[in-house]
C-alpha cells in the first residue's frame, strides 16, 4: 500500500467514519485478495473519500491526467498527492495515450491490486444514473479480473457539486457493494463489450436505485474527479 494511502487509512479514514457513520452494505463482496475493479456510480467527489474509507485494501483510482501535469505549487503538490496515493493518470483526449492508463492497471490488477473507476465518465449531473462507457469491461477482460458493483447513496448530499469538503450533519451515506461481475472468456467485440456494460450499469442500477438515463452525461466545463473510466 503507498505510504500516503497508508498514513489517510490512519487519519481520514477514522475521522470520515467518525463524523459520517457511513452504512456499508455488502462488504462480504469485496475480495480479501487478487486483483478486482470496483465500478460504481459517481455523484461527488467525496465518492472516492468515502469508498477509499470503507474498503480495507489499497484502491488505485483512475485519474485524469492533467493533475500530474500542473505547474507551480499548486501543481506539484497535486501530483505528489496522487502518486503518493497510487493513482494511475488517464489521458481523456483518447487514441493511444488514453490506453496508457491500461498499459498501467493491467500489472497493476494481475499483482493483486484493486481499481476503481466510474463508467459515467464524470459526476451525474442531476443525480440520475447515465449510460457507462465500456473501459471498466474492457480493463477486467485484459487483466482476467472480476468487476465488484458499486453503489454510493448521499455523497451528492454531503459534498454537492462546488462544495469543497464533505458537511457533516447534512446527509446520510450508505456504500453497497455489489457481488462480483465475471466477464472473463466472453467476447470483446463492440457489441458484446456495449452488452457487458450496460450488464454491470444495470447491477450498479440495483443497488442505487437511481433513474436510469439510457445516453452518455454531458461533460461538465470544471475539472472532474479522480476515478472517471472514459476510455471507450
Amino acid at each position: 500500500m503507498p505510504l500516503l494511502y497508508t498514513i489517510g487509512k490512519f487519519t481520514v479514514a477514522p475521522t470520515l467514519r467518525l463524523a459520517f457513520r457511513p452504512t456499508v452494505e455488502g462488504l462480504e463482496n469485496v475480495p480479501e485478495t487478487g486483483g478486482a475493479i470496483f465500478a460504481g456510480n459517481h455523484l461527488s467527489v467525496a465518492d472516492e473519500l468515502f469508498l477509499g474509507t470503507v474498503v480495507p485494501r489499497h484502491l488505485a483510482f483512475w485519474a485524469k491526467s492533467e493533475y500530474f501535469k500542473g505547474v507551480g505549487v499548486k501543481g506539484r503538490f497535486s501530483k505528489f498527492v496522487l502518486t503518493g496515493l497510487g493513482a494511475i493518470p488517464v489521458e481523456r483526449a483518447g487514441g493511444r495515450a488514453a490506453l496508457s492508463a491500461f498499459d498501467a492497471a493491467i500489472p497493476a490488477l494481475k499483482d493483486g491490486d484493486l481499481v476503481a473507476v466510474y463508467p459515467e465518465g464524470t459526476r451525474s449531473p442531476d443525480g440520475r444514473l447515465y449510460r457507462g462507457r465500456t473501459g471498466a469491461v474492457r480493463l477486467a477482460i485484459a487483466a482476467g479480473v472480476p468487476i465488484i458493483p458499486v453503489g454510493m447513496i448521499g455523497t451528492d448530499k454531503v459534498q454537492p457539486i462546488g462544495a469543497r469538503v464533505p458537511r457533516p450533519f447534512t446527509g446520510k451515506i450508505t456504500v453497497k457493494f455489489g457481488k462480483p461481475l465475471d466477464f472473463t472468456g466472453r467476447p470483446d467485440d463492440r457489441l458484446s463489450l456495449r452488452q457487458m456494460t450496460d450488464e454491470m450499469m444495470a447491477e450498479i442500477q440495483k443497488l442505487t436505485g437511481q433513474e436510469y438515463v439510457p445516453r452518455y452525461a454531458p461533460p461538465r466545463a470544471e475539472p472532474k474527479s479522480t476515478g472517471d473510466a472514459s476510455a471507450g
